[in-house]
């Protein structure tokens, strides 16, 4: 899709550039009669009476001034066509870009989650989310935070910029964190650029989902220097990030508990056997 994509941005470029060749070589071609004409006028005045329309010359000249206003009018008609045709493709091009930005996120979201199911070690999917979002959303300060669901309660497990220790514990409900946990709907400050660091209100509180069941949450704090805003392409990667890094999450806490319950289970069967 992404190639067809390509295919038909390219062909659609190449008939703006042929249209666009066309027209400055039909305007060349407009200047080089005018001229052609405006001399030929020249020429004629030269033995034109007072009233033009006396004579044969007369007559001529102003045909030859008709055609040189029909030929202005035409000039202006297709410059004014070369400058829509050049705003097109501006637009065309920045949308180009703009799709290639969102194709490259998502290959890199495309890989990152591969990365993420490709193993069951809890610290190692805490880590990988933590690369993916300075990688790809470009936070600098921020946090994952999993949900108790038998103390109703928010704590941090793995943090970047700040210690898990400074965060909070968070009740289910309470401030931004809470209500978005409770709710499921991720927030976003409305002026990036005026956010101060609060760690009970962060910037972004994203809900870790599985269906309709929240496990945690991403927050964040800060962004990277470079990045000023969220670009459109940043909010789909915030949800398809949110559902992998939930489902990794979730994964790898149930592979940790059944190994610990097995090794349990062993030790017990040994102290029988034994």
């Amino acid at each position: 899709m992404a190639h067809d994509d390509e295919k038909g941005a390219q062909s659609r470029a190449d008939e703006f550039l042929q249209l666009f060749k066309k027209g400055a070589e039909f305007t060349q071609e407009l200047l080089r009669e005018n001229e052609r004409l405006r001399y030929s006028i020249i020429q004629l005045q030269k033995g034109v009476p007072s009233d033009p329309r006396a004579d044969g010359a007369g007559q001529e000249a102003l045909q030859l001034l008709s055609r040189i206003e029909e030929l202005e009018r035409e000039k202006l008609e297709i410059m004014e066509r070369i400058r829509q045709v050049e705003a097109e493709n501006q637009d065309f091009a920045a949308r180009y870009v703009e799709i290639e930005a969102e194709n490259n996120n998502l290959a890199n979201l495309y890989i990152a989650s591969y990365q993420l199911h490709s193993t069951l070690d809890f610290p190692e999917v805490l880590q990988i989310i933590v690369e993916i979002i300075i990688n790809l959303i470009g936070a600098e300060e921020f946090a994952v935070m999993l949900l108790d669901e038998k103390l109703h309660e928010l704590r941090a497990v793995a943090a970047e910029g700040v210690t898990c220790e400074e965060l909070p514990v968070v009740r289910l409900g309470d401030g931004i964190i809470g209500e978005q946990a409770r709710s499921g709907e991720s927030y976003f400050a409305e002026d990036v650029a005026a956010y101060r660091r609060d760690l009970l209100f962060p910037m972004v509180c994203i809900p870790l989902k599985i269906k309709e069941r929240v496990i945690g949450v991403i927050v964040i704090y800060s962004l990277l220097v470079q990045k000023r805003e969220f670009a459109p392409v940043d909010f789909e990667l915030f949800t398809l990030l949110a559902g992998h890094a939930a489902t990794a999450i979730f994964s790898a806490k149930l592979y940790a508990e059944s190994e610990r319950k097995l090794s349990t289970i062993q030790s017990f069967i040994g102290l029988l056997s034994s």
